[in-house]
């Protein structure tokens, strides 16, 4: 007598012929072709093929003949082999059916105010709208298993390596800097509020002085920004901390970790990775996240042209500015449109404009005519590697705003020219960022990632003569031109902390009220440490190779920052307002302030 065993219907294989299997599933399809009726069965697993014969199974087709699509059977039957000619090698169970001998409808469904088709041209308003119904689709289920298998795989490699999994509270208090906080109002303490972590960074430092050495969380983080496709509201990220460590044990830690998790997608990182500084990124790149899956690298050409004829380049060079640019081979016959469109870009990113030299017809061709002399144009062509058939692109201004419109032109020149291979993956590190910006509409300095990140020794001289030249213990992890994550070594000295916050224009009044408890920390032995964030959405939709971070995240929110399903955000009910001493203020209120 056999026996029946409970079976995903994505699991059955030729080795399963002659057993007798139960299934629990959807109705992805159903065919009446008279004398059969097939089901395709659908469960997480995958998809199997059931059929009835209504010649041999008269009560039974008729049970089932009122099943659609999206429908909930369980059915009990035997595993043959498929009849010749019908076996679906694009199917992993293509080899096998299932002889329905017993059913149970399950549940019905309602025709689906969507298509689940992976190519349908529903909208994607609808899809996020019906999102627990779009998320029955194969490839949506697939992400999510490569995301559940990242998560495992990071939580073993850290639990390897010694660390403790902890959590922070998500209830706090606002200590603002960078992004807005989600605030929460308090009941029991009227006009107070929580705030939503935009990241545990204080309470991870704070486990440092606890003396844990080593915490990771996977944590949920909140912050009130606006969105783009890689971006939103919520999102959850891999959070590193570790106690008498220097950058590059966190840089050999995450590599170790990209070894383990990466391979998951097929992508095989290499044992260690590149280092640049930000200034050498931003000076070759025009990017502190650079792309290195193609060249167009940018040159310097400050000394060969700030003397030149060229009214433009010589302006630039004596007001502290530089002249760099960058080649495209195969651009060399870029049509007056088309240059247009980069100056467009160049312009957008602060450059006065965008000047090219050609290579063509076996000679060189400066786009202002008669200002450079022929050495000149000989000598930048040698510096820019300019071949025939080949088009150079130079801005001349700021370094960094140079830098900043040789970036955006460099994205958008190896996009138009189809430069960028597609199995290809460039990791690197980015290093020794500086430690805080000049912010013109605050007229203040503003820490480059957060206050807390440590200053680099070599630079301590230059804080309070020139703290925009002071650089710092910050490292981001880069992929494709993507950052995956990035970190510091911190600040463990309440004296070095008081004075960044000086720096940044923090009082004592203020730093003490935003961040007394990190201060107070301060006080009583805190190690020397440091760590790191990673992304782990962004992650997922790497290795998941889409284009939207929408597609990993189970209920994500629209660029608005709402959730169609759930039409949140939404009006508190007057008693909740009541109850919290809160009075909303309408938007098109003349009196509002």
């Amino acid at each position: 007598m056999s026996t029946t065993s409970r079976r995903g219907a994505g699991t059955l294989r030729a080795e399963d012929i002659d057993s007798q299997v139960e299934i629990h599933a959807w109705v992805d399809r159903r065919r009446d072709l008279g004398g059969l009726l097939f089901f395709d069965l659908r469960d997480r697993s995958g998809i199997a093929q059931a059929v009835v014969m209504p010649d041999e199974q008269a009560e039974l087709y008729a049970s089932l003949s009122a099943v659609r699509a999206e429908w909930v059977l369980r059915i009990v039957g035997t595993v043959a082999a498929r009849g010749e000619g019908a076996v679906n090698v694009d199917m992993a169970t293509g080899a096998v059916e299932v002889r329905v001998e017993s059913a149970e409808i399950l549940a019905e469904s309602e025709p689906l105010p969507l298509d689940l088709g992976e190519h349908a041209g529903t909208g994607e308003d609808t899809r996020l709208k019906y999102r627990f119904l779009d998320l029955r689709r194969s490839s949506l289920q697939s992400n999510f298993l490569l995301r559940h298998q990242l998560t495992h795989g990071i939580r073993n490699y850290l639990a390897d390596h010694d660390f403790l999994e902890l959590e922070t509270p998500i209830l706090t208090r606002s200590t603002p800097e960078g992004a807005r906080d989600y605030l929460v109002p308090s009941r029991e303490h009227r006009g107070s509020f929580y705030a939503l972590p935009q990241s545990p960074q204080i309470f991870k430092q704070l486990l440092m002085v606890s003396g844990f050495e080593r915490y990771y969380q996977i944590a949920r983080c909140f912050r009130d920004e606006d969105l783009r496709a890689d971006r939103q509201p919520e999102f959850t990220q891999v959070d590193i901390e570790m106690s008498f460590i220097d950058e590059s044990t966190v840089m050999s830690l995450i590599e170790g970790l990209f070894a383990k998790i990466f391979p998951l997608a097929g992508i095989e990182p290499p044992a260690t990775y590149p280092r640049l500084s930000y200034a050498e990124a931003m000076a070759r790149f025009g990017s502190d996240r650079p792309d290195l899956r193609y060249g167009l690298e940018i040159v310097d050409l400050s000394e060969r042209l700030g003397a030149s004829g060229f009214r433009g380049f010589k302006a630039a060079v004596a007001d502290g500015g530089v002249v760099r640019g960058f080649t495209v081979p195969g651009a060399g016959n870029a049509s007056r449109k088309q240059v247009d469109g980069w100056v467009e870009v160049a312009r957008r990113h602060g450059a006065a404009g965008v000047l090219t030299l050609r290579h063509r017809d076996g000679g060189l061709q400066f786009q202002v005519k008669n200002t450079l002399t022929e050495a000149e144009i000989e000598g930048a062509a040698a510096d820019l590697g300019i071949e025939e058939g080949g088009l150079a692109l130079l801005v001349a201004g700021p370094a960094m705003t140079a830098a900043r419109a040789l970036g955006a032109l460099r994205q958008q020149l190896a996009q138009d020219y189809d430069l960028i291979p597609a199995d290809k993956h460039a990791f690197l590190w980015v290093h020794e960022f500086p430690l805080m910006e000049w912010d013109e509409d605050q007229q203040r300095f503003i820490s480059l990632h957060h206050p807390f990140t440590s200053p680099d020794p070599r630079d301590l001289e230059r804080m309070d003569s020139d703290p925009g030249a002071v650089r710092s213990r910050a490292y981001d992890v880069v992929l494709n031109g993507m950052e995956l994550g990035g970190g510091s070594i911190r600040i463990h000295r309440r004296d070095m902390q008081a004075r960044v916050f000086s720096l940044l224009g923090i009082e004592p009044e203020e730093a003490e009220s935003r961040f007394g408890f990190l201060l107070e920390a301060l006080r009583y032995g805190a190690p020397p440490h440091g760590g790191i964030a990673l992304g782990l959405d962004r992650i997922a939709m790497v290795l998941a190779g889409s284009a939207s971070i929408r597609d990993v995240i189970l209920f994500p929110k629209t660029a608005s920052a709402t959730c169609l399903m759930t039409e949140a955000p939404s009006p508190a009910t007057q008693e909740q307002l009541d109850e919290l001493g809160l009075h909303v203020v309408p938007e098109d209120d003349p009196e509002a302030t």
